[in-house]
């Protein structure tokens, strides 16, 4: 007779977690597979739509930077497996819960000591990756611009700024776990959104100039077409900035950024320094486009709704024992909470599951970045967007061959070839 705990909601717990993580292991290593030898296959040669536009040499540094970067992300998601499963089932977050609560006792101070222990390590394991990433890979395809000071400097400045924001909204969710009885899920969705749409107001104002500097915009001439555009797209914003991108990296490009009354565009001072006016306008209505279509408020909206039914799974799932001893950590059961090892577990779980319905989310995305490119066409010049776009992929060293499969899988915006292919149908039509 079989033994009734191996069809304990525990173990079924413990068997689904690891066959969905090793699935989506080989899931994402078959697609970087695929793009590696993609990629490689037709390096040798400038697909024939952009031969008169990009050198060989140029789509070769492109072909070469995707491929160090993909067999490095292999290295990275082989560490995040293991990482993930020593948080989870070999122990780790079991340890850290119950060293703090023997030193600290329960309560709120142990709950905020258990999060900050999990991003203190986590920060720790990410380190030498993002220094291979930064002062390597960019740093061997030339568009690396930091010194270890700045990279030093910038990972101190996030890690300050986090601890300031993210401790008082993680003790404010814990309170509200504690304190506001089984629909408590509902108050922390509630606080969640109003701390994120305030993010949003406040970004650009107090937290993006601690890392770069913002200038208003210069050049008259452009700042004419700039200015010109927006009020014939019928846009507002509350300034035109020029942010020094160049310190940190050559990659370049144009962003909105806050939310209502407090948007500003930026434009990175690499970017003006690639592209003419006239291409710039071209950038510049593409994310015009973007509001036109109400993009960034179907994002928010859909931001909301999966975050409340996260909430909500989150808020049954915290009172079953087996959520806790089926993904590794023995529950405090002896009064103490475990508010923190449930929102814990919960975002370490998540993302094994999101991985799979990520291709729709890409699908999505892509479908507004050729409403954007639309509406661009609409108010500039098609070509001149064409232009603009065919320089930004050269500078970024961005494929010109990806693999269909994982463009699917993966890309939020189209792949160069759709993205012209469609331009020049419109611009034609």
């Amino acid at each position: 007779m079989q033994d009734p705990a191996v069809f304990s909601p525990s173990s079924t717990l413990t068997f689904g977690f690891a066959a969905v993580l090793l699935m989506g292991l080989l899931v994402k290593l078959w697609l970087a597979s695929r793009q590696i030898r993609h990629v490689a296959l037709h390096r040798g040669a400038v697909p024939a739509a952009f031969s008169q536009n990009i050198t060989l040499a140029a789509h070769q540094k492109a072909a070469d930077y995707t491929i160090t970067k993909a067999r490095f992300g292999l290295l990275e998601m082989a560490l995040g497996a293991a990482v993930l499963l020593g948080w989870t089932l070999l122990g780790g977050l079991n340890w850290l819960n119950q060293t703090l609560l023997a030193w600290l006792g329960g309560g709120m101070l142990q709950q905020l000591a258990v999060l900050g222990g999990f991003v203190l390590v986590g920060g720790l394991i990410d380190v030498p990756m993002g220094l291979y990433r930064t002062f390597v890979i960019e740093q061997r395809f030339g568009f690396n611009k930091m010194t270890l000071r700045l990279w030093l400097a910038d990972m101190l400045k996030s890690s300050l700024v986090g601890a300031l924001i993210g401790l008082p909204i993680a003790a404010l969710i814990l309170w509200l776990m504690g304190t506001t009885g089984p629909l408590w899920w509902l108050w922390a969705w509630s606080a969640w959104m109003g701390i994120n749409l305030l993010l949003l107001m406040v970004y650009p104002t107090f937290i993006a100039p601690l890392f770069n500097t913002f200038k208003p915009l210069e050049d008259v001439v452009l700042k004419e077409r700039v200015t010109a555009l927006m009020q014939r797209c019928g846009f507002a914003a509350k300034g035109l900035f020029v942010m020094d991108g160049s310190t940190r990296s050559a990659h370049a490009n144009a962003y909105f950024t806050g939310f209502g009354a407090a948007k500003r565009v930026v434009f990175y001072d690499t970017l003006l320094a690639k592209l003419a006016p006239a291409e710039v306008d071209a950038v510049l209505a593409h994310e015009l486009g973007h509001f036109k279509h109400k993009h960034v408020i179907q994002r928010i909206v859909t931001m909301f709704a999966l975050s409340l039914v996260g909430f909500a799974l989150l808020g049954w799932l915290s009172t079953q024992v087996w959520f806790y001893t089926g993904l590794g950590v023995i529950p405090n059961l002896s009064g103490a909470p475990n508010d923190a090892l449930a929102l814990l577990l919960f975002l370490l779980a998540v993302p094994l599951v999101s991985f799979f319905i990520a291709p729709l989310s890409a699908q999505v995305s892509r479908k507004h970045e050729f409403q954007a490119d639309a509406y661009a066409i609409q108010q500039t010049s098609g070509q001149d967007l064409s232009t603009a776009l065919l320089k930004l992929f050269e500078d970024n060293a961005s494929t010109l061959t990806p693999d269909p499969v994982f463009v699917k899988f993966y890309y939020s915006h189209p792949p160069a070839s759709e993205r012209l292919a469609r331009m020049s149908l419109q611009v034609t039509a």
